[in-house]
């Protein structure tokens, strides 16, 4: 559950297929645009840490490593903020990428100031509530069901292997559920 539904792969897969569910083709051009700057440059960016020492693992468990990582991801998730607001994208291509910025905002101070909050859950929760608002209405439900548990399984692996307490993996998933129902109210 931690490899498969870590953040950089909820990051890179959430604007693919709100792309898909909201625009088709061209929905997923834009989302391309989310994907590439919100996932795929940071994914690198820790890869290549990783490999040079810079970082002790990709999951950035060590807290002094995190300080730069998380100015780098906001600067990232800004300037694709920017060029899909200038680029004239869907609002809910902007609200997706909005939410990434605002969890973050919200995420990020919290663990640089000491407490270390489950980005993992955080992502995870924030990923359903977006999937809730762009699926068709039949579905809100199962997306809602499947995935309270999943966020569920994802934490519970996250305090299996010790990366977490309990406590900081409900946190999380109530911060990014907050920050993402927030940032919907305001945009969609």
């Amino acid at each position: 559950m931690t490899e498969a539904l870590a953040p950089k792969n909820l990051v890179m897969g959430l604007p693919l297929v709100v792309g898909a569910i909201s625009g088709g083709w061209g929905g997923l051009g834009w989302a391309l645009i989310a994907t590439v700057l919100c996932g795929g440059i940071p994914a690198a960016v820790i890869a290549l840490g990783v490999r040079s020492g810079r970082f002790g693992n990709r999951h950035i468990t060590t807290r002094s490593e995190r300080p730069q990582l998380i100015a780098v991801l906001f600067v990232l998730v800004v300037v694709a903020l920017g060029l899909l607001v200038v680029l004239g994208a869907p609002q809910v291509m902007v609200a997706c990428v909005a939410i990434m910025l605002v969890t973050l905002a919200v995420l990020g101070p919290v663990t640089l100031a000491g407490w270390k909050i489950s980005f993992h859950t955080g992502v995870a929760a924030g990923s359903v509530v977006m999937l809730a608002a762009v699926v068709p209405g039949g579905w809100v439900w199962a997306v809602g069901a499947v995935g309270a548990a999943v966020v569920g399984l994802i934490g519970w692996s996250r305090a299996v292997l010790g990366d977490h307490t309990p406590s900081q993996t409900v946190a999380g998933a109530a911060a990014g559920a907050a920050a993402t129902w927030a940032t919907l109210a305001v945009l969609l």
